[in-house]
């Protein structure tokens, strides 16, 4: 058995710069790893087992919020993508859902197991993954596919994850419906998530209230951070890693 590392990511800024024909979004996106991490069990056989041990938190995640196991976790299709078959255990902190890049961390785990590094063809399994294979701090862009790595910066952060998920998809196909908005805060999604999710703004507003800093939305939502560390109960403080701390 082999134990892999799957970080979290957090999007620092994101800008949609186009639409491509087979409506996939163009983006400039700057990433960084964070020290809230899952572990990846991977051994002889075949399946895949969700272990959730999610962070603390004075509210609970609703049923939604399950890592889905089989085929339809993106683990699978990992797998599929290499042709290769495994049994997995994923021992999840990291909430679905949430913009944190769970998922699709766990995918890039899978295939930096297997020193797969064709981040075109990753990209195919999600935006998140070719970044998340590379780790750090990064330069996104195209649909995910070009990851420039730029250099390692000490970056404390104190989440706030709302008790409920955002679907990707939902709020990109808004932000089409919407006419394409930008957001004031250095995300373009932001304004879609919101709109869709409008219990986005009470969180929002509390973190900012306890922190006295603007949020600022994590990709689609729904955690919502702010620079700094501000450790008080029902927030989060994460901070920076470089790409060598993932060690694997």
């Amino acid at each position: 058995m082999v134990s892999i590392l799957a970080p979290a990511k957090l999007t620092l800024s994101l800008e949609i710069i186009g639409v491509r024909t087979d409506g996939y979004h163009l983006i400039k996106a700057e990433m960084v790893s964070l020290d809230l991490v899952d572990t990846l069990d991977i051994s002889e056989g075949q399946g895949i087992e969700v272990q959730t041990n999610y962070l603390d938190q004075p509210w609970e995640f609703p049923k939604e919020t399950l890592v889905p196991e089989g085929d339809n976790n993106l683990v699978a299709n990992a797998l599929s993508l290499i042709g290769r078959k495994a049994a997995v255990r994923i021992n999840k902190k990291i909430p679905p859902g949430t913009g944190l890049g769970g998922g699709s961390s766990n995918a890039a785990a899978v295939l930096r197991w297997d020193k797969y590094e064709d981040l075109k063809c990753a990209a195919q399994i999600g935006a998140d993954v070719p970044f998340c294979i590379n780790g750090g701090r990064a330069l996104v862009s195209g649909i995910g596919e070009n990851v420039e790595r730029m250099s390692y910066k000490k970056q404390d952060f104190t989440l706030l994850i709302p008790p409920f998920s955002c679907s990707t998809k939902a709020v990109y196909e808004h932000w089409d419906h919407l006419g394409g908005p930008k957001g004031d805060h250095g995300n373009d999604l932001e304004p879609a998530a919101t709109s869709l999710y409008p219990e986005l703004n009470k969180w929002r507003d509390l973190l900012g209230d306890t922190t006295g800093k603007q949020p600022r939305l994590a990709g689609s939502g729904s955690t919502w951070y702010v620079e700094g560390a501000f450790p008080k109960k029902g927030l989060h403080v994460v901070s920076s890693i470089p790409r060598h701390k993932f060690g694997d």
